[in-house]
């Protein structure tokens, strides 16, 4: 099919499979959804190359294709071997990829929070017949579940606020930011928060790298608590997901202890970060700075993909 110019794309948003990518049609005009491994094929619907997938024509006639992976390790889980680039759901809760040796998973299911409130004193979770995942319900309870939903909410607010605004009587409660999820490059860090509109928990990530993985690191000398936390000679930009950070930064990283202990962050701020994609897409995230590091005993051990085992937690942002 000829392109035709200017590009005329589906006002509607594009909804694809969970763990799909949204990759630019042969035209560079408009979004489509990728074709997966072993998936028909063309110029106008191109593979996800973000898991190595590339269109192989030499097989089916008439403009089509089938979507091949680059050769790459097998991956194997729980006893059953994916290929590399294969899509597969372990359970109805997770959607995951194999990708050369590696397995990498996004669940399917919200893990969101909630926050007892008046109109629900008393959430809880519950399987509901014939679906996968746990939905919330709420108990009616009596006025002392109603003292407990109300611990959230100043008595006496400043002002009379609307009926419908919550945001105005809430007492934000915040955790303090979880352990990066990787010692070198970059990783993910968690906390729990009701700082929103609805006063309701709900889990915040943001990206954090504590050192490069190629970052030359010295020693410290007997009788130093932590080196100075290094900065790059040369600025340089964050890569995440195949997106490049749209300017450079000079950040702080971690450095190390001379007695065997691990030097982690202990002060962190947080900023938003834009990163643009060779497609031509840019989105904002959340990231970590460091401002102080520290030795300790607790040391993290090595994470695998899904969750972090490292349990240390870095004390709250501090401007």
């Amino acid at each position: 099919q000829a392109c035709t110019f200017p590009c005329q794309c589906p006002s509607q948003p594009l909804q694809c499979p969970a763990g799909t990518s949204h990759v630019l049609d042969a035209c560079g005009c408009c979004k489509v959804c990728a074709r997966q491994l072993g998936e028909l094929c063309s110029l106008h619907r191109p593979c996800d190359h973000h898991k190595g997938l590339y269109c192989d024509f030499s097989k089916i006639h008439r403009g089509s294709g089938i979507c091949l992976a680059h050769e790459g390790a097998t991956c194997d889980l729980l006893g059953k071997i994916y290929l590399n680039g294969e899509s597969f759901q372990p359970t109805c809760k997770l959607q995951c990829i194999c990708l050369d040796g590696a397995v990498g998973c996004i669940p399917l299911c919200s893990d969101d929070l909630r926050l007892p409130s008046p109109d629900c004193p008393r959430p809880r979770r519950v399987r509901v017949h014939d679906k996968c995942c746990e939905e919330w319900v709420c108990e009616e309870g009596s006025d002392n579940d109603l003292g407990t939903a109300m611990a959230v909410f100043r008595e006496e607010p400043a002002q009379k606020p609307e009926l419908n605004n919550l945001q105005e009587n809430c007492l934000v409660q915040t955790t303090a930011w979880s352990a990066c999820s990787r010692s070198c490059g970059m990783g993910i860090s968690a906390r729990v928060t009701n700082d929103n509109p609805r006063c309701r928990l709900e889990k915040e990530t943001r990206l954090c790298m504590v050192r490069p993985c190629d970052f030359p690191v010295e020693k410290t000398k007997k009788g130093k608590k932590c080196v100075r936390t290094p900065r790059p000679r040369q600025s340089l930009h964050f890569e995440f997901s195949g997106c490049t950070s749209a300017r450079s930064y000079r950040p702080r990283f971690c450095g190390s202890c001379w007695d065997g202990r691990c030097c982690t962050p202990e002060l962190t701020s947080t900023a938003e970060v834009e990163f643009r994609c060779p497609e031509g897409d840019s989105f904002r995230r959340k990231m970590m700075f460091i401002k102080v590091c520290s030795c300790h005993y607790d040391c993290p051990r090595d994470n695998d993909i899904f969750l972090a085992t490292y349990h240390r937690r870095m004390i709250g942002d501090h401007v």
